[in-house]
């Protein structure tokens, strides 16, 4: 089974604290909760993953339907593996990450999405990133990954 970054459980709690924020400044919603207990532990032991298949239920469900959210694949119609390249150049991925990509679980994708964010080498980073926006239906240039996460209120 494949892990969940710390990157995405944290990415979750935010899009799930813009959806339902705090009425009161403290208190949080029940995914916020779910997926803060799993935070707290990977913190505290010092992990990057959790694993999939033993991730609490209620923090695996509001992790998939932030997940939902997101673009499934990183394609952006420019696919050189199909012209012999071991990894493609529109999106990065390997030659057999693209051929079972629908057989790959969510967190086996997003690992995929991680690799090839933090290696910014293919075209999707680079030249053709508004084409990569526009053929995911993204309205905005998709967040850093490894930045500091938007200071919230205080």
């Amino acid at each position: 089974m494949a892990g969940i970054h710390l990157i995405d459980i944290e990415s979750a709690i935010n899009w799930w604290r813009e959806r339902s924020p705090s009425p009161d400044g403290v208190s949080a919603c029940r995914e916020v909760r779910d997926l803060a207990e799993v935070y707290a532990l990977l913190v505290y032991y010092r992990e990057h993953e959790c694993d999939e298949a033993s991730m609490p239920s209620g923090a695996r469900e509001a992790w998939l339907t932030w997940y939902a959210s997101t673009p499934d694949a990183p394609c952006i119609a420019i696919c050189s593996t199909s012209q012999g390249d071991a990894e493609c150049k529109g999106c990065g991925r390997s030659f057999d990450e693209v051929q079972h990509w629908t057989a790959y679980s969510p967190a086996e994708k997003r690992a995929i999405w991680l690799r090839i964010t933090s290696e910014a080498r293919a075209w999707r980073f680079n030249r053709y990133a508004e084409r990569a926006r526009l053929a995911t239906g993204e309205d905005h240039p998709p967040p850093d990954v490894f930045a500091a996460p938007p200071p919230g209120p205080a």
